[in-house]
């Protein structure tokens, strides 16, 4: 993202007096928005995992473990 400067260049600002101050009668410059501001909007997409993907991926896993195990202990074949 690229920076913008919000505030106006005081040189180029009709109305202020050197050193940026407003004389009496005068209405100050108005602020520019920044792209950048407001507040920040979250991802609506779920974040983690849920219960039942995870808990089939680690039963999958517990029993190919338990299967390898018997396999090398000569327990199956």
């Amino acid at each position: 993202m690229s920076y913008v400067n919000p505030d106006p260049d005081p040189r180029s600002t009709p109305g202020l007096e050197p050193g940026g101050g407003v004389p009496p009668g005068e209405t100050p410059p108005a602020e520019s928005s920044m792209p950048e501001a407001g507040p920040r909007q979250r991802d609506s997409t779920s974040r983690g995992w849920a219960k039942a993907p995870l808990t089939l991926i680690l039963l999958l896993v517990l029993v190919m473990a338990v299967g390898f195990l018997a396999y090398a202990l000569g327990l199956i074949f």
